[in-house]
């Protein structure tokens, strides 16, 4: 690990080298080379925020009544829209001025979140692989992260599995966990969680005393008429449980940074204060853009989950017939696929390389989301349906030599 100059702190020393940051150097030189690099690494929409979006934005960014701070939890009306999108698509109803808070991307509200709720001596549990955040939040606010390896099989017996493994370390560990953190569908392996998971993790949260944070990222983008269950939905949960739901992937408004928490007052309350020491929240016209996408949007987010099933089904069908491992995901932006057998001994990070020396294909190597992510590789579906197409053609020819 590269040595960090003496002024960092120590919470510094617990993070790990960038592990993309030699794909992301082997990237920029074929770009300024003049090659064309297929790329899947990086969840990060394409697709454009819907015109009736970005029209409010510009109408609000002319009011001079947006120029202002604007409030850490969000404005009234913006926690009230995410309130009726719950009652809407859910049948949750949320109180908006204690059980909703308007953060800038879920991604600032839960490291807030554990800052505010989490300290030297706690424990946190979390599924293994891992996406980063939820594994070095909990570290950086002073937690004690133990993962629990989901292994491979059906979605059905992963979520088994996770009950059982929640429900047996509780009951090892002295003291016992404070906080368990799940995602679905999942990031980075697009896993899903159905509606018999819920319960069963509520009710080990009030048996050994936990917290259940849900990132629920992708709720919105899901396939084969498969619904993503909000954890809100289930009896008893916002008595130890909140959840994450943001803008950026179906309205394509990653870079606006705009999402929420919402369920447990205590968890929203503490929340709420420790932004108040942090942010102003986000820019007024961003909120008042996001009430549109909010209140109309619900047709463009089906239109963007069907793109994504779309072209879900063209990578999943290339990588078969390349010899992958893969099984099409329910929800998510990813495809996480098992590389061919006799790639496997060289590692994933290596992998990625070849791939990107052989075909010009950028992909996330699984071993970036913990050693239990080895041999695995998470590629988003972020480009058009024709250029998966060519990275297949690529890939097949690529590898071939």
């Amino acid at each position: 690990m590269p040595s960090l100059p003496a002024v960092a702190s120590a919470r510094m020393h617990l993070l790990p080298p960038y592990i993309f940051g030699e794909l992301n150097r082997i990237k920029a030189e074929k770009c300024a080379a003049g090659i064309d690099v297929i790329d899947f690494a990086m969840g990060n929409p394409v697709d454009p925020t819907p015109g009736f979006v970005i029209d409010e934005l510009c109408r609000a960014a002319r009011d001079p009544q947006n120029h202002r701070y604007s409030v850490a939890n969000g404005i009234p009306e913006l926690r009230r829209e995410a309130a009726a999108l719950y009652a809407r698509r859910y049948g949750v109803k949320l109180d908006p001025e204690t059980e909703v808070i308007a953060s800038i991307g879920s991604k600032e509200g839960f490291s807030h979140l554990c800052l505010a709720t989490l300290g030297a001596g706690d424990v946190v549990l979390t599924p293994t692989p891992a996406f980063p955040i939820h594994r070095y939040s909990p570290m950086i606010a002073g937690a004690t992260v133990v993962g629990l390896a989901a292994g491979e099989g059906s979605d059905r017996e992963v979520q088994e599995r996770l009950l059982e493994s929640i429900d047996r370390t509780c009951r090892a560990m002295t003291p016992r966990p404070k906080m368990v953190i799940v995602c679905s569908p999942h990031n980075p392996t697009a896993r899903v969680f159905d509606r018999d998971f819920y319960p069963g993790l509520i009710g080990l949260a009030r048996t050994h005393g936990f917290a259940v944070v849900h990132d629920f990222a992708y709720a919105q983008t899901a396939f084969d008429g498969f619904k993503p269950p909000s954890i809100l939905e289930f009896d008893g949960a916002r008595e130890v449980a909140c959840e994450f739901w943001t803008m950026s992937k179906p309205y394509n408004m990653a870079g606006w940074r705009a999402g929420f928490c919402m369920g447990n007052r205590d968890m929203i309350g503490l929340l709420k204060s420790i932004k108040g020491y942090f942010d102003y929240g986000l820019f007024a016209g961003t909120e008042r853009a996001a009430i549109a996408a909010l209140r109309d949007g619900d047709a463009a987010a089906a239109e963007q989950a069907a793109l994504y099933q779309r072209r879900r089904d063209v990578l999943c069908k290339g990588l078969l017939e390349l010899g992958w491992e893969v099984s099409p995901p329910k929800g998510g932006m990813f495809v996480w696929a098992k590389v061919p057998a006799k790639y496997r001994g060289m590692g994933t990070m290596a992998f990625c390389k070849l791939l990107m020396d052989k075909a010009a294909v950028n992909a996330a190597p699984g071993v970036a989301f913990g050693e239990d992510g080895e041999n695995f590789m998470r590629l988003a579906l972020i480009e058009s349906e024709e250029r998966i197409a060519t990275a297949i053609a690529r890939m097949r020819e690529g590898l071939a030599k």
